[in-house]
């Protein structure tokens, strides 16, 4: 973490970097930092700017060019959180984004709005006070500690941290979203594995996008978590020229499974100002998931999902209803009407086509979207 490339003379110890790069490292400084830790850059080939690895690190221009949304807060995160950093938007569950730093900072974040942003670190009384709402409120069962990374706390930190949720009785699970088996596998220390051990159920979900990133010290890191009895599942977001055909998905699920790693999801690219070089038509998304189906083991296949303010609604022929020019209409769990701006790229050659329909009324968007409250 000490050693985290963060400015152009680190960089170039580990790629021979672009002039768009250059003046990204540069221009995005007010949008969103920028941090690699050495193990991660050492993924990077020196050579190729379209390396799958580089490309979600590394600033490009791009973040900087018109988008169809500016908004820094898709999901109303914010709007659902009765204490600082608390999102209580399923009524059972909980998301605790426990700190707001990160070990490296994907270009394509969800919460870019604050990771490294020190508004949105918490100080032990404000965690107090978030543990303080999960107790008051009984239907809470589940509890996701997420950020940032939690594990960038260390072991007597997540120790005080666990031991008060667990004395709350009923709290039945408690989940951590963590990419440093991915970023900073070295992390993951018999002495972490001891204290996680101590507090089960736990469970832990990371964050593989490619193939390149399963390395011999990703599955050690694996594999201590579930010699400690922590159950790993993984989530891949779906980006663009990174991991969007079918043979590259393959290879990163059948890649996961041999190391014990269950592919859980694979998220649609978030609707997130400055990310359109990321994100795929959601027929792509599709198409890819077709394809897998039959060509390898079914526990090998994540769920292809949407995150809307509505919940996590799966992209498939039981939600998805079809395409009304830019915008594809499902149906979320909730029975909301969403949909999503999702303009076809020029070009795009497509296997898979979804049928064309009205937008119908009522429906929600992302823009003018405030639903405070509405479905917690």
């Amino acid at each position: 973490m000490r050693n985290r490339v963060h400015d152009e003379a680190s960089l170039r110890r580990y790629v021979r970097p672009t002039e768009d790069e250059l003046r990204a490292l540069e221009a995005t400084k007010e949008v969103f930092r920028w941090n690699i830790t050495p193990y991660y850059a050492g993924l990077m080939n020196a050579d190729d700017p379209d390396c799958p690895i580089r490309r979600q690190v590394v600033p490009r221009m791009n973040e900087l060019a018109p988008d169809i949304v500016g908004v820094v807060d898709p999901l109303e995160e914010v709007a659902h959180s009765p204490v600082k950093n608390l999102i209580h938007n399923y009524h059972d569950r909980v998301a605790f984004c426990v700190t707001a730093e990160c070990a490296i900072y994907c270009r394509y974040c969800l919460r870019k709005r604050m990771v490294g942003d020190a508004d949105f670190f918490l100080r032990k009384d404000e965690l107090q006070a978030a543990i303080d709402y999960i107790a008051a409120h009984e239907e809470i069962r589940d509890v996701l500690l997420t950020g940032g990374d939690p594990f960038t706390f260390n072991e007597s930190h997540l120790d005080w941290l666990l031991a008060r949720l667990r004395a709350i009785d009923h709290i039945e699970v408690i989940r951590f979203g963590s990419r440093m088996p991915v970023k900073l596998p070295y992390r993951i220390t018999d002495e972490l594995c001891e204290v996680l051990a101590r507090y089960h159920p736990i469970w832990l979900n990371t964050h593989f996008n490619h193939p390149k990133e399963l390395t011999d010290d990703a599955a050690e890191a694996v594999d201590k978590l579930l010699r400690a009895g922590v159950p790993v599942g993984n989530q891949t977001v779906l980006l663009r020229g990174i991991n969007d055909d079918a043979a590259t998905m393959k290879a990163l699920c059948e890649g996961l499974v041999r190391m014990r790693v269950r592919p859980y999801y694979l998220y649609q690219a978030q609707l997130i100002g400055g990310t359109a070089h990321f994100r795929t038509s959601i027929e792509k998304g599709m198409e890819i998931m077709q394809a897998l189906q039959g060509s390898t083991s079914g526990f090998a296949l994540p769920r292809y999902i949407l995150d809307t303010p509505f919940g996590k609604t799966p992209l498939d022929g039981s939600y998805v209803q079809g395409r009304a020019g830019d915008f594809v209409v499902m149906q979320s769990p909730r029975g909301a009407l969403w949909a999503e701006p999702n303009p076809l790229p020029p070009g795009e050659t497509r296997v898979f086509s979804l049928p064309e329909i009205d937008l119908p009324a009522g429906v929600a968007t992302i823009e003018g979207l405030s639903l405070k409250g509405s479905f917690m």
